[in-house]
């Protein structure tokens, strides 16, 4: 009897459901990451819900709301923002499905760089892509140049300005975020189910509708969340080239001005009404995923084929035209950036780095202010993500769901309406300051927006270590902390790192929340490129965007050699 209990006592301990204080993790040892999101997403969230219906006296009201819901304005910025919305996922989905499926599929001659290519547009920051279209494709610029100088054309063409430009740019900058989701939910389709789908006549096209597709499911909903969510909440893009009829913009437009109480109480309605959107696309989101949860007992990759003929040539050149559109901002922002006299002429007449040298030496603040918020970012994501990643995967705590809810719900929120609950949120004073009034709000906002990166970068290295190893470690004394430290992190430190990164090549792109909350000398360069912008000084305002081009780049690259394969998986 005495040995059978013990035998049972051994495997208890050992079996994967061991209890031990490091999987039980009492709610003390959790409280400070709860705390941190309540204050920082929660309340928020409730302040700005409440504004939207009281008063200036703090009365109740829903006049604000049946304003929004009865002005034909809203109405029409509300159908255009959901036009665009859908928009843009159909056109990301196009590209970013046949990227994927190619580069998944097929050998071809320059795969290699097209695969790497193909993920770089999402480094631009959209602010930066647009204004690069602006100076290649707008009424002055580089084609409209050559076709009335060369071409005889007596006009120019608007390619640009107008509902299609902001169609245009959000599409070529977010089918990356298409692609890497379906690069990482296709690359797990088992090769058996595509093979039983052809032993039966499924071929072709119908295969991809009937197999491929369906099971790709997961990854190509969360990405298409994400991609309506961001084109829903741009404002920045749709104002450049000239759109206001759409709800980000007006709820820029409205809490900007400091005149009308009434324009900027539709600016706080509107942000309330983008969250509840967001919120109820999350809702529906994850109950479909809950329906399409695929699953095989066994996995073997799906072998590539080597193209020949007309689809060697028709896939290289799919790719190449695609990145060619996808690079036009580049090109501009690049001359722009280094050009000197270039007005009516294709391109610049000279070069210089004089923009440079004024950015660096007469307003340093929106680099200096951009590195350090950015790296403060990094820090709190880590601090606050790597913690919720262990929770998620090494606990069996009854409030995982809920953490996972709101690290999700953190990644559907707008840029735009999360600024917005910032300023009604923090600018009430606590123990006297108001923490708008505080500069340590940028980093806390950006590692707000951010933080669901890092946490799914660490979330997906833990799952690939065995709890086996921990345990045995345990097993010999080793404390909780020992364990993380000796074992655990050697182990996923690159999955935390390239979280880290891509959580801080994402927040130097920030433009919605940061423009919103940023005053006087807290200006970071997606700040000051929509200054320079606006006040007409165009080649500083390349010069900042050429200086994020490159250090979003070098992310990327450092992030590639990381992962040490095609990147995806980091939204789910």
């Amino acid at each position: 009897m005495k040995a059978s209990t013990a035998r049972a006592g051994i495997d208890k301990r050992f079996s994967g459901n061991w209890e031990n204080p490091i999987l039980r993790w009492n709610g003390w040892r959790v409280l400070p990451i709860y705390i941190f999101l309540a204050v920082f997403v929660i309340v928020p969230i409730i302040k700005i819900a409440l504004d939207a219906f009281t008063d200036t006296q703090g009365i109740l009201t829903f006049k604000y709301v049946k304003s929004f819901f009865t002005d034909p304005f809203y109405l029409r910025a509300l159908r255009n923002s959901m036009l665009l919305g859908l928009a843009v996922v159909v056109t990301t989905s196009i590209l970013g499905f046949c990227s994927a499926y190619f580069l998944l599929r097929y050998e071809f001659a320059g795969k290699k760089l097209f695969s790497y290519l193909t993920i770089f547009p999402i480094i631009m920051p959209p602010l930066v892509g647009v204004m690069g279209f602006i100076f290649i494709l707008g009424r002055a610029g580089t084609v409209n140049t050559i076709l009335m100088d060369y071409f005889g054309f007596l006009r120019p063409l608007n390619f640009v300005y107008g509902w299609h430009g902001v169609l245009l740019v959000e599409t070529l900058h977010l089918f990356p975020l298409i692609t890497m989701n379906l690069l990482d939910s296709m690359g797990k389709i088992d090769a058996s189910l595509e093979e039983a789908a052809e032993s039966v006549g499924s071929v072709g096209l119908r295969k991809i509708k009937d197999i491929t597709f369906p099971l790709s499911t997961p990854g190509y909903v969360t990405g298409a969340l994400l991609v309506f969510m961001w084109a829903f909440a741009d404002f920045a893009t749709p104002l450049v080239v000239g759109v206001q009829d759409l709800l980000a913009a007006q709820a820029y437009l409205n809490i900007v001005q400091f005149v009308d109480r009434r324009l900027f109480q539709m600016g706080i309605v509107i942000g309330v009404f983008m969250i509840s959107l967001s919120i109820i696309f999350l809702i529906i989101a994850r109950r479909y995923l809950a329906l399409k949860d695929y699953a095989t007992l066994s996995y073997s990759p799906v072998e590539k084929k080597t193209l020949k003929g007309w689809g060697g040539f028709l896939v290289p050149f799919f790719f190449t035209v695609l990145l060619i559109m996808a690079f036009i901002p580049y090109l501009g922002v690049t001359l722009a950036a280094f050009g000197k006299a270039w007005a009516m002429t294709p391109f610049p007449v000279q070069y210089t780095l004089g923009y440079f040298t004024r950015i660096i030496t007469e307003t340093p603040k929106y680099i200096i202010n951009t590195f350090m918020y950015c790296g403060l970012a990094v820090i709190i994501c880590i601090t606050v993500g790597v913690p919720i990643a262990w929770i998620l995967t090494r606990t069996k705590m009854k409030s995982r769901g809920l953490l996972d809810a709101l690290v999700t719900l953190i990644l559907a929120l707008p840029g735009t309406a999360l600024g917005i609950a910032y300023i009604r949120a923090f600018n009430m004073p606590i123990f006297g300051i108001s923490l708008t009034t505080l500069w340590i709000i940028m980093p806390l906002v950006l590692a707000v927006r951010r933080l669901p990166y890092t946490v799914r970068s660490t979330h997906s290295s833990l799952l690939v270590v065995h709890e086996s190893l921990e345990e045995a470690a345990r097993s010999v004394g080793a404390s909780g902390w020992r364990v993380f430290y000796n074992i655990t992190l050697p182990l996923i430190w690159k999955g935390i790192l390239t979280g880290a990164l891509f959580s801080f090549m994402t927040s130097i792109q920030e433009s919605a929340a940061t423009i919103l909350l940023a005053i006087p000398g807290w200006e970071t360069m997606t700040v000051g490129i929509f200054t320079f912008y606006t006040s007409g000084s165009m080649n500083e305002s390349a010069a900042l965007g050429f200086i994020l081009i490159v250090v979003g780049g070098l992310s990327l690259y450092v992030i590639n050699k990381l992962s040490g394969k095609k990147m995806g998986g980091f939204f789910g």
